[in-house]
């Protein structure tokens, strides 16, 4: 490789239209500067520092792992639209998608990709129970799935998802993802 393949290669990484990150045991190893400009941060704060704070809630960090180690065990593959927290505190959705280096232990090393959303898809006060439903309902998933993966009953699933129907007027799934998302049903 020569230097200007190694000059575009930067150029790439560091210009690119999504957060880039390179995590080794979720830590921050290294990201671009759309990364950074996502969350809020100058770089050097997000170096060597554990993600749980670009998580609402430690709890969601803790789960968001859990969800998403067998998807990169099985096809080195994870993607999903979350809410993440910006350095003032304000949440937003943004879609991430990660690439293991280790499948074996997927999170010993790997890079991630993270879009903001908020543009097209704002925020609505949601409790943390409420935005892990909601999380799961938009990737397709069944009532008894989500209660498989965050260890509910599907009955209790299925409380959370008619009091969002409820909270939202919406009459179905489509319809609330729909209100969710501010766009018309």
């Amino acid at each position: 490789m020569d230097d200007r393949d190694t000059t575009l290669e930067a150029l790439a990484f560091e210009h690119a239209p999504v957060g880039i990150v390179l995590t080794e045991n979720r830590i921050i190893r290294a990201c671009n500067l759309t990364f950074a400009l996502i969350f809020r941060y100058d770089r050097a704060e997000l170096i060597d520092q554990s993600f749980a704070f670009l998580y609402p809630t430690y709890e969601e960090f803790e789960r968001i792992r859990d969800v998403g180690v067998e998807p990169l065990r099985r096809s080195n593959e994870y993607s999903d639209e979350r809410i993440m927290a910006r350095k003032d505190g304000a949440l937003f959705w943004c879609r991430v998608r990660g690439h293991s280096f280790t499948r074996d232990n997927p999170l010993a090393r790997a890079v991630w990709s993270f879009a903001d959303l908020s543009a097209y898809r704002p925020v609505m006060q949601l409790t943390t129970r409420e935005r892990q439903i909601v999380m799961h309902l938009g990737e397709g998933r069944t009532s008894k799935e989500i209660a498989r993966l965050l260890d509910l009953s599907p009955r209790t699933v299925e409380a959370h998802r008619a009091r969002l129907l409820k909270k939202y007027c919406a009459s179905n799934v489509a319809e609330l993802l729909a209100s969710l998302s501010g766009m018309p049903g």
